[in-house]
């Protein structure tokens, strides 16, 4: 997969994507948790800090079926009664419970939002108070270059998340690699990302990919063979 085709499945899921997932440029996107503002996640408000002494991580059962997708902008991104999010307002959205199926849910919401397409007034408080890490503030600047390079490029086709395979989750702190699929230059493409979170502060937090780059978390892959599918995507 060339450089160039591989950035563009991967911003794929970042304006998902992943992510969360986007194929709609070859343009990616971050920023570290700062003070609270009006309009901010009421869930994302406080600055991050270290997360308790981790469990040993284990591989859950985790029911998705209660997943409902919704449209947002053209990607289509998980909520659920149960595992939120909770509050979803002004393009954002926080809330989500401490459990496998909110991380889940926490991971492509989160991911998918801090995507230079979805627009500042989205992407920076995403980045600002739900992403952390230390390469938070690259993706944020990433973003805005991005956002300032390409206003009025983006647009479909997309990525859609279909697929999930856990690499470790404890209440605290999750992985999972993010199984998506879209087309690029008329042929279905499959690639999967890897994303983490954190339980810090009464919500799931994403940390930032290497760099701020979703592409230095993304690997190509041959079909969705060995992932645990997403049901309920057919609208």
């Amino acid at each position: 997969m060339t450089t160039t085709t591989r950035t563009r499945i991967v911003t794929a899921f970042a304006a998902l994507a992943i992510v969360a997932g986007l194929i709609a440029t070859a343009l990616s996107r971050g920023g570290a948790a700062g003070p609270a503002r009006p309009g901010a996640p009421s869930h994302s408000l406080q600055a991050s800090s270290p997360p308790a002494a981790p469990a040993t991580p284990v591989t859950p059962v985790t029911d998705v079926t209660g997943l409902r997708w919704v449209s947002n902008q053209g990607y289509l991104l998980p909520e659920s009664a149960q595992a939120g999010p909770h509050e979803v307002s002004g393009g954002l959205a926080s809330g989500f419970a401490d459990t496998p199926l909110g991380a889940l849910a926490a991971m492509i919401n989160i991911a998918a939002r801090t995507a230079w397409e979805f627009g500042p007034a989205v992407f920076q408080p995403t980045i600002e108070y739900q992403v952390t890490g230390p390469y938070a503030s690259e993706m944020l600047s990433l973003d805005q270059d991005a956002y300032g390079n390409g206003t009025g490029q983006a647009g479909g086709p997309y990525a859609r998340i279909t697929g999930y395979q856990w690499a470790g989750y404890t209440p605290s702190d999750a992985t999972a690699d993010l199984a998506e699929e879209g087309p690029v230059d008329g042929v279905t493409v499959y690639a999967a990302i890897q994303i983490q979170a954190q339980w810090l502060n009464g919500d799931w937090r994403v940390v930032a990919p290497p760099g701020g780059d979703w592409a230095n978390s993304a690997t190509e892959i041959g079909s969705l063979n060995g992932y645990l599918s997403f049901p309920g995507q057919e609208g």
